[in-house]
């Protein structure tokens, strides 16, 4: 079933109803072609998920009737912040799509000394716009509860500062050694601690950038023996987390059990 995003004003559990308005109106009847009857899921970002029935089709509106309420667990037990850095062409798309298929919770672009992309306050309305479209559509599509965030674009600085109200904070660096360490660090993280992943651009950071991510606890870790491109990197540690922070949220859930 395809799945939509609502505010919660748009639900009404006495009646069991629900009213979708907006682009996903055009979405459904012109894109998908579904029709009264079809069933669709329904989200307003929180634990609850609605199993619906397409009732009535206007030009400005979608009404659909609440057939089930059930609870949906599939967001990680950890918010993931991903601080990455501005990439060439549209390898930000590609990031966005696939950081948010794996359980991302907001993502922030930085603006570093080694980017090459430079937004003015136009085109980062424009892009932001866009990019924000693809995190929605990813979660559409991956069925998550909550659509992540497409922050507005922060300085390196700016960026160790927000992510200083963050539990553990990451850096993945090509110059950094010790898989062991980093398995060490990764260990450490439990479910429902927040964390930030600092990503380059690329030709990564600069060594002024990582001695300033030093200085405010931000961790270097590796990532193994390659050299990976910044639209692999971020991937690639958060395929890890996820991995390892839902096994552990299960692994916790049969131990209180016993």
């Amino acid at each position: 079933m395809y799945r939509f995003f609502v505010e919660k004003e748009q639900i009404d559990r006495e009646e069991k109803k629900v009213c979708i308005k907006g682009t996903d109106v055009n979405h459904i009847k012109n894109v998908l072609r579904m029709r009264a009857g079809e069933k669709i899921l329904i989200s307003t970002g929180e634990d609850l998920e609605y199993t619906c029935g397409i009732v009535e089709m206007t030009q400005e509106e979608i009404l659909a009737e609440i057939i089930e309420i059930q609870e949906a667990d599939r967001e990680l037990p950890s918010k993931i912040y991903l601080f990455q850095g501005l990439p060439k062409s549209d390898k930000m798309e590609l990031i966005i799509q696939k950081a948010v298929e794996l359980g991302i919770f907001q993502i922030i672009p930085v603006e570093t000394k080694r980017c090459v992309v430079k937004l003015d306050e136009k085109k980062e309305a424009s892009k932001r716009k866009r990019w924000q479209g693809i995190a929605e559509s990813a979660a559409k599509q991956s069925k998550r509860m909550v659509i992540p965030e497409i922050h507005s674009v922060m300085k390196f600085s700016q960026a160790i500062e927000y992510a200083g109200q963050l539990d553990i904070r990451l850096i993945p660096y090509e110059l950094a050694e010790n898989m062991d360490h980093t398995r060490k660090m990764l260990e450490k993280i439990q479910p429902g601690q927040s964390i930030g992943i600092f990503i380059g651009p690329e030709g990564g950071f600069t060594q002024e950038e990582i001695e300033t991510a030093l200085e405010h606890q931000v961790e270097p870790i590796t990532l193994g023996k390659r050299i990976l491109r910044t639209e692999t990197a971020g991937m690639t540690i958060l395929s890890i987390l996820m991995y390892l922070l839902e096994e552990r949220e299960v692994s916790g859930g049969e131990t209180e059990r016993k």
